[in-house]
């Protein structure tokens, strides 16, 4: 029997049993070498599949998708094996949903960012199997992470020619729950899926989510019904892979994700619960893979808020008549100017904060308006180990003095030639054309940060589009031309010295900018 304490390895320290059935054991532990909290999954000595869990392991850290949970180690050639990954911190599905459904909009850009993940997995090979509110998890980064892909099923031992319908249906459940609170199980899903009550059923089909919940949008209760192959109409044919499923979802109205995800309406305004449920069933325990309950996160601020207008006023200076036709003539054309104006107003900003002034910016200051960041995490691409304290990426956005997301502690300033980089990789939530970055660095100087921005979060597709060498106290990117992008990353190449050892820190990030 394992003990917390145990060390696996020589650097995994285990410290909490989060919970155990079937042979296996999921725990919360310390990688002492690098300081980070990972989940590691142990088996008894006796436990069949664990050859089978490992390999399935491995094949998943290959998958570079930072939605997935990444994997960090698998190993069973010792006396016990093992699989360790990233820690994820935030609340699952099953969390979100306990005080209502989310807004249908809400409810498509989180499944659509899910799906996605699994059909980047689809395509390398690998499917989950076992989809289930658990492992769908908003982190207090602002992010999407699915964890348990192609290891829950090895752990279950299940298998199937048909994985593509299989995970296809499995998105459409999970759909159903956010768009309605209610949990349409069937023989495929794992037992204890979810804590939600049981979607209604009629002459032996489960009611579609517009039958069940006033003001779900007819297109996403479509949606719903191909994925579950249920209540099909127009002569559609249910989807096969989760990319159908992406696609669909892709198509339909998406509120971008916040850092805080709540349910309809959002805080703070109360939500109404589901309709009155008939049914009752008792409550599982919780059994969120690698997910720890989230810390109430701050809203994104409300950005690019309009300079106060500045008063003028103006007094005669000289004696005489008022000369009345020149006062008309300036009149008509303050009338002129204010029209001009209030046109160039209504024409700035976009991209999810307010207007900016429309008198012409002087030499030096900041063009467009300031846009709304929906989600922030740490960047680590490979070879690194996929993630760089995303538990704390929201502390960079969140307009408040003291807070900061820092890199983890290295022994040299270039990562011991190891990787060519670490950053803070920031959604904007939809494509924005970025005009400038200011970025407040509170620590030493010393460091190298590049500004890469594009349409995919992965280091290849994010083009460099400004860069600043021995960076101190804040500095503001200003790229030659405009880049357009999703994804705006903020990209160490070189850390600065930090008590001994280097480090990067980030303490404010303010994007200006345009709706592309």
């Amino acid at each position: 029997m394992i003990e917390p304490g145990t060390r696996l390895a020589g650097r995994y320290r285990l410290e909490d049993r989060v919970s155990e059935s079937g042979g296996s054991a999921l725990w919360k532990a310390i990688d002492e070498i690098l300081a980070r909290p990972v989940a590691i999954r142990t088996f008894e000595t006796d436990f069949a599949r664990a050859g089978d869990v490992v390999t399935a392991a491995r094949a998943a850290s290959r998958l570079t998708d930072p939605r997935l949970t990444q994997v960090f180690d698998a190993d069973d050639s010792g006396e016990r094996a093992y699989v360790v990954s990233e820690w994820v911190v935030g609340d699952n599905l099953d969390d979100l949903l306990q005080q209502g459904p989310m807004e249908p909009e809400r409810a498509a850009a989180l499944l659509c960012e899910a799906a996605e993940a699994i059909a980047t997995a689809h395509r390398a090979g690998l499917a989950h199997l076992r989809l289930a509110p658990r492992n769908l998890i908003w982190t207090t980064g602002g992010t999407v992470k699915v964890t348990g892909l192609a290891v829950e099923a090895a752990l279950a031992g299940a298998s199937t020619a048909a994985a593509g319908e299989v995970d296809a249906r499995g998105l459409g459940r999970l759909l159903y729950a956010a768009a309605t609170a209610y949990w349409p199980a069937d023989e495929s899903a794992p037992p204890t899926a979810s804590r939600l009550p049981a979607a209604p059923i009629d002459g032996g089909i489960v009611c579609a989510p517009g039958q069940v919940l006033a003001g779900v949008p007819h297109a996403l209760d479509a949606v719903v019904c191909q994925a579950l192959g249920v209540r099909i109409r127009g002569g559609r044919q249910p989807f096969t892979t989760p990319g159908e499923v992406a696609d669909a979802l892709g198509r339909l109205p998406r509120t971008p994700l916040p850092l805080f995800m709540g349910m309809r309406g959002g805080p703070p305004p109360a939500v109404p619960a589901p309709p009155p449920r008939t049914a009752s069933r008792p409550t599982p325990p919780v059994t969120a893979e690698h997910a720890t309950p989230a810390p109430p996160i701050p809203p994104v601020r409300r950005v690019g808020s309009p300079p106060a207008a500045q008063s003028h006023r103006h007094r005669s200076t000289g004696g005489g008549q008022v000369n009345k036709p020149l006062v008309g003539l300036a009149a008509l054309l303050a009338v002129v100017v204010v029209a001009v104006g209030g046109w160039q107003l209504s024409h700035l900003g976009g991209g999810g904060g307010a207007s900016q002034s429309p008198s012409a910016s002087a030499p030096g200051t900041t063009q467009g308006s300031e846009l709304r960041v929906a989600g922030a995490s740490g960047f680590d691409p490979p070879p690194g180990d996929g993630d760089e304290k995303s538990d704390r990426a929201h502390l960079a956005v969140d307009s408040k003095q003291g807070t900061a997301w820092t890199t983890e502690a290295y022994n040299s300033d270039r990562f011991g030639r190891l990787k060519s980089g670490v950053g803070l990789l920031l959604d904007m939530g939809k494509t924005v054309r970025v005009s400038d970055v200011k970025v407040t660095l509170p620590g030493a100087t010393g460091s190298v940060l590049q500004l890469r921005v594009g349409d995919s979060a992965n280091l290849g597709s994010l083009r460099l589009a400004a860069k600043s060498t021995n960076t101190d106290g804040t500095i503001t990117f200003h790229p030659s031309s405009a880049p357009r992008g999703r994804y705006v990353l903020l990209w160490f190449t070189r850390l600065a010295p930090d008590g001994g050892r280097y480090r990067g820190e980030i303490s404010d990030v303010v994007i200006r900018g345009a709706a592309s």
